[in-house]
């Protein structure tokens, strides 16, 4: 694929510096190592790096154009445009690069601190299992109809993201399902995609490493919907008390669900088991195979936008029936011993409501004994907030390592520990290794116990000092099961 420069740029504000922008462009890259003969090489200031000082390896890689917000030299010959913001024009030329791919399948974003994973991936298989051919892009993996890709981040970057829309398109996708981060809103890796609908999930204290106040946090979200226009579908968890927030300034029809309020979409649960829930949507009866009370949110969510996009209601409720979780979210192993439950909850907001859910269904026997970490170079500031939690929702509590990468371990979990009452500390174990942490939760549980590893949920990856090894929560339990009962 070619296309001449100056169509590549005609939709933001640009200076010809030097050069011709009549020249044919073979791609566009951000990173100096990926970039290619005939690229245009954009460099964007990021959180940590910028790529002016990469200008000269793209060159060397056989970049024939510079797009900067900076005066820099570039060789004689080579075309350099000027513009003021980078990261709306790398939005804008990957959208125009790979011909709008957005506009040309229904687009659905979902965003919110938890339930983004569950909610887009789900209405993926719902779509799949109705027959439509349809693709996902999620921080688990990125779907094109059946096919399977790795995912490296939660929403890929703008480049990235027009090449997967354009390759579902050349598949016969009609829908694409996927995840919004708040990162993702901020660094405008979304700029300028066509959404034909954006759902909230809920708010709650994540990423304020990132965003530094909940304040920040909450705008950066409220800016997806305030971009929606108005031919599409903004639909938000009434319940949550920031949901009517999020669709206070949108352009897009806007429809609420919920589980108390009175809503467009309203959930009751009749009855709950560790492994489903029997509900009423909208006075319809259905059993879901997934447990939980953010789940009976979730499946909501996800039988508003299979309607809303037109799938009738009596073959949404019965796909519903149908869709089996996602990995690493309240996935249950069962042993004649007791009972692992591996999930990727991360925040203190998510362990409370998987601690709920497990508390609502154990009988009075039971102990719950809770294996969990935070990740290092990430918000410190929840990291007391999630062992209080979890402590009050188990029996036992074991704080380990999760993801440490360039941070001490052992002061992460320190800083968790800081989160327990003195009079509680008795209940609380700290092991280092994730691996012995698991075990001796094990050991620890008498017959029928329940324990919940939480954190990691799908990886299968422990990152330590920029190292990622193979991990994996539910190969671990599985094993350890194995050989100890």
């Amino acid at each position: 694929m070619t296309k001449k420069l100056k169509h590549i740029c005609k939709h933001f504000k640009h200076e010809i510096i030097s050069g011709s922008d009549e020249i044919k462009i073979t791609g566009i890259s951000f990173d100096s190592r990926k970039t290619q003969k005939g690229h245009l090489f954009i460099a964007v200031k990021g959180e940590k790096t910028d790529g002016n000082l990469f200008i000269s390896d793209a060159v060397q890689s056989g970049a024939c154009a510079i797009l900067s917000e900076n005066d820099v030299p570039v060789p004689n010959g080579l075309t350099f445009i000027k513009t003021s913001d980078t990261h709306k024009a790398l939005a804008l030329t990957a959208s125009e690069f790979y011909n709008h791919p957005s506009k040309k399948l229904s687009l659905v974003g979902v965003t919110g601190t938890n339930g983004k994973t569950t909610i887009a991936g789900l209405l993926h298989q719902l779509f799949i299992n109705v027959g439509y051919k349809a693709g996902l892009i999620s921080t688990v993996k990125n779907c094109i109809v059946d096919k399977e890709l790795p995912a490296e981040y939660t929403t890929p970057d703008a480049v990235s993201f027009n090449k997967l829309l354009s390759e579902m398109l050349d598949a016969g996708c009609k829908y694409c399902f996927t995840e919004v981060s708040s990162h993702a809103i901020h660094q405008k890796r979304i700029y300028g995609l066509k959404f034909k609908g954006a759902v909230f999930t809920n708010l709650t204290h994540d990423h304020l490493d990132y965003h530094k106040t909940f304040k920040e946090y909450l705008s950066v979200k409220k800016q997806f919907f305030d971009d929606l226009t108005k031919d599409a579908f903004a639909l938000t968890n009434i319940d949550d008390k920031n949901g009517k927030v999020m669709i206070q300034n949108t352009k897009a029809e806007t429809y609420t669900y919920a589980l108390k309020s009175f809503s467009d979409f309203k959930t009751k649960i009749f009855e709950r088991h560790l492994d489903g829930m029997l509900l009423e949507i909208n006075e319809n009866e259905l059993w879901t195979l997934l447990p939980g009370t953010f789940n009976a949110y979730n499946m909501t969510a996800i039988y508003a936008v299979a309607t809303l996009l037109g799938i009738d209601s009596a073959t949404a409720l019965t796909e519903l029936s149908r869709l089996i979780p996602v990995a690493g979210r309240m996935e249950t192993i069962k042993s004649e011993k007791l009972t692992a439950i591996v999930d990727y909850a991360h925040t203190p907001d998510a362990l409370i409501n998987v601690l709920n859910t497990i508390g609502d269904i154990k009988t009075s026997g039971q102990k719950i004994i809770t294996v969990v970490g935070a990740g290092g170079n990430r918000d410190k500031t929840k990291r007391p907030l999630m062992a209080k939690a979890a402590l009050n929702g188990s029996d036992k509590l074991i704080l380990t390592s999760d993801n440490p990468r360039f941070e001490n371990p052992q002061i992460i979990i320190d800083e968790m520990y800081a989160g327990i009452e003195e009079t509680k500390k008795m209940n609380v174990l700290k092991i280092v290794d994730r691996k012995e942490a698991i075990k001796t939760a094990v050991m620890l549980a008498e017959k029928d116990d329940i324990i919940l590893i939480a954190g990691k949920g799908h990886e299968n990856y422990q990152e330590v000092n920029g190292i990622k090894s193979h991990f994996d929560d539910k190969e671990t339990i599985q094993e350890i099961l194995k050989n100890i009962i």
